[in-house]
């Protein structure tokens, strides 16, 4: 697939790009891409809850009074789960939340995603850019020009460059991330997806 090359000003560069069929061309897998999203979502939890049960509360260990002879219910400890200040029953315990997604299905999900965006006009191949000054406000006009102001937008970029980070880490609706490295998440978590022109070699090495 052929697509039209943009420069940083927004305008076209006159030149057009290959993006592999495999990749950005195959009927949308939308069952793996939930399942891809979910196992992001559930590997964000810390997973460190935890409430105290009768044996964690301090205190209690004395009984409150005798058995028999108070005409009241009887009672073995201050800190049982039907007292204010007892321990709680069946309460939250830390535990891992994580899930796993073998490689086939994220690769899957990834190029679903990336199929979609195509096909949806929210993806937009850049040439390569840098931001010597690492301003905030030239990452804005950068945006400005490709359209991508005002929305939640995603820049994959072909490897690290910290000038562009730094211009981009304070925009709330943008993120920046290395192509290779990018998850269904991110990719799906914006509404305009510019991709850097040397980042598309990156993208299919990993995916193909």
């Amino acid at each position: 697939m052929q697509v039209d090359v943009y420069s940083k000003a927004g305008e076209k560069t006159g030149r057009t790009v290959e993006l592999p069929d495999n990749i950005f061309s195959i009927k949308p897998n939308e069952h793996v891409v939930y399942l891809a999203v979910k196992a992001y979502q559930a590997n964000q939890r810390q997973g460190t809850h935890k409430t105290k049960n009768r044996k964690l509360v301090s205190g209690g260990g004395k009984k409150p009074w005798k058995q028999k002879g108070r005409g009241v219910a009887r009672a073995g400890t201050i800190r049982s789960p039907l007292w204010v200040g007892g321990g709680r029953v069946f309460g939250p315990v830390p535990h891992d939340y994580d899930q796993k997604v073998n490689k086939k299905t994220s690769r899957l999900a990834r190029k679903s995603v990336l199929s979609s965006k195509i096909k949806d006009g929210q993806l937009t191949v850049v040439e390569d850019f840098t931001i010597e000054s690492g301003r905030t406000k030239d990452m804005v006009a950068i945006l400005k020009s490709l359209g991508a102001a005002n929305v939640k937008s995603l820049i994959l970029l072909p490897k690290h460059d910290n000038m562009v980070l730094q211009a981009g880490r304070n925009i709330a609706k943008l993120h920046t991330q290395i192509g290779a490295n990018a998850s269904v998440y991110e990719l799906m978590d914006c509404k305009k997806l510019l991709i850097q022109e040397s980042a598309i070699s990156a993208i299919a090495g990993v995916l193909a």
